[in-house]
């Protein structure tokens, strides 16, 4: 495979994704920034002691105490203090430290400090809130924060050795995707991060929980949201577990136990639907698979449809790919020409309305508080409709905006009504992380639901038009699968 040229597509929204996470970076508080608590010590502690403090804690500085001041001793000043005739033990610390400290507040941004560095010439920063000091924070270490943060949270999970590890990389994803948010990245490009981050770090937790011969003969994999890479925050479990017909599977019960433990300690809620490895039917042999994708596809079952659409959106996350492959081609392989079942798996894409009087509240200049659903009424059938159309036309895409562009591409769908549907998507998508985050800010769970009042006016305008183009999209599906005849 060829490398991308440095003008490629795929190059240029890497750069622009890179320089927008820089600039989110600059502008979060320093707190965030890895300030490292500081070695304090008394004045007249000898430089001996003090640079054994420093060698244990493995710091170049030390914060001095003097009464009421405090000041900063640095491997800098232990040069200088080597020029004197005495003897380093006979010298105290106090002797050397600088009392005039550079401070930031620790709510103050990223940018303030570095420019307060190059503004005095300094490698450190106190950060300190009136008498309280939080420690200090080093040039190198901004430096490391700002480099590409996405990329030094991929290096924690890479290099993590247990899964408390492990935790702290995934506790600061949230908080990464909403800086970046604020700072205005696309939301195409929070879900990419998402995506990488998320697949990464469950393949690393897999990898220090199950045996590698267990690991070489299955493969895990996500599904839903996360499967399509359409998941920015995190939400629920969608993950399962594929294994050859001759893997190790003692202890395998407790190991998906704690896999699915693990990942809700880590931030991902449980799944309502029981969607995880720790459900037996989410972790089977390929040939029992098959027999009940066989079950959801023509036995009937209650839920068989939804599993079915879930199980769709699959994507692998680490082990062999290969299982993935087949139980997929499996169910391409049982419904060719089976139209009967293409109108019947559609229909839930059309199966719910707008609520009576929504339209004239959306178009109304008053702040109704009225609820709305924007998965029921508004991305589920997009991500349906095309999830639909796709295992038609055995397309092997996951994402929904490409699989409603090869949809276009290969004359399938409208290439107008797919591009208006990629927006709309888009917007669905931002309005719900919008909300999602307003949720956290406020200490209430997250959910699909936004409040009419919430929502400024070019942002109803925005739904409208979007609810617009979901509407056509619809009839579309009805008129392709004949759904008001069934």
């Amino acid at each position: 495979m060829t490398a991308p040229s440095d003008d490629s597509p795929t190059t240029a929204a890497e750069g622009q994704r890179a320089r927008q996470e820089m600039l989110a970076l600059t502008l979060a508080p320093v707190r965030d920034a890895g300030v490292r608590e500081a070695l304090t010590v008394d004045a007249g502690v000898d430089l001996i002691a003090v640079c054994a403090a420093m060698a244990a804690q493995q710091v170049g500085h030390a914060l001095v105490r003097d009464g009421a001041r405090t000041g900063i001793f640095t491997t800098s000043d232990l040069r200088d203090a080597l020029l004197r005739p005495a003897p380093p033990h006979r010298l105290a610390v106090g002797e050397f430290a600088h009392w005039n400290l550079v401070c930031v507040g620790s709510d103050a941004d990223v940018f303030e400090a570095w420019m307060q560095m190059i503004r005095h010439r300094v490698h450190r920063i106190v950060v300190r809130d009136g008498a309280t000091i939080h420690g200090v924070l080093s040039q190198l270490d901004l430096m490391g924060y700002v480099a590409n943060h996405s990329h030094l949270i991929a290096l924690q999970i890479e290099q993590a050795t247990t899964v408390a590890e492990l935790k702290q990389a995934a506790l600061q994803m949230d908080a990464l995707i909403a800086r970046l948010h604020t700072s205005g990245t696309r939301v195409d490009a929070l879900c990419a991060i998402a995506r990488d981050l998320n697949r990464q770090l469950l393949a690393r937790l897999w990898a220090l929980l199950a045996p590698a011969e267990l690991v070489a003969a299955s493969c895990l994999v996500v599904m839903g949201s996360e499967g399509r890479g359409e998941q920015i925050l995190k939400t629920d479990q969608d993950n399962a577990l594929l294994l050859r017909d001759d893997a190790p599977t003692d202890g395998l019960d407790g190991l998906a136990a704690r896999f699915s433990a693990a990942l809700i300690d880590f931030g991902y809620p449980r799944c309502p639907g029981d969607i995880m490895l720790s459900n037996p039917l989410w972790r089977q042999p390929l040939s029992a698979f098959k027999d009940t994708l066989r079950l959801w596809m023509f036995g009937g079952a209650a839920d068989g449809e939804l599993n079915l659409a879930i199980f769709l959106d699959a994507a692998p996350v680490a082990g062999d790919a290969a299982l993935l492959d087949q139980a997929r081609r499996f169910v391409d392989d049982h419904l060719v020409d089976h139209d009967a079942f293409f109108a019947r798996f559609a229909q839930p894409a059309d199966r719910f309305a707008e609520p009576g009087g929504w339209w004239r509240r959306l178009t109304s200049r008053s702040r109704d508080d009225v609820a709305f659903d924007l998965k029921k009424l508004g991305t589920f059938p997009i991500v349906h409709g095309a999830r639909t159309l796709a295992l038609q036309h055995r397309l092997p895409e996951l994402g929904t905006a490409a699989r409603l562009q090869a949809l276009a591409d290969r004359g399938q769908l409208p290439a107008e009504m797919a591009r208006d549907l990629i927006d709309a998507l888009q917007v669905l998508m931002r309005l719900k992380l919008d909300n999602n985050l307003r949720q956290r800010a406020a200490g209430v769970a997250a959910d699909n639901v936004v409040r009419l009042a919430a929502l400024g006016t070019l942002d109803r305008e925005l739904l409208r038009g979007t609810l617009a183009i979901i509407r056509r999209f619809r009839q579309h599906l009805r008129e392709h699968y004949r759904l008001d005849s069934l």
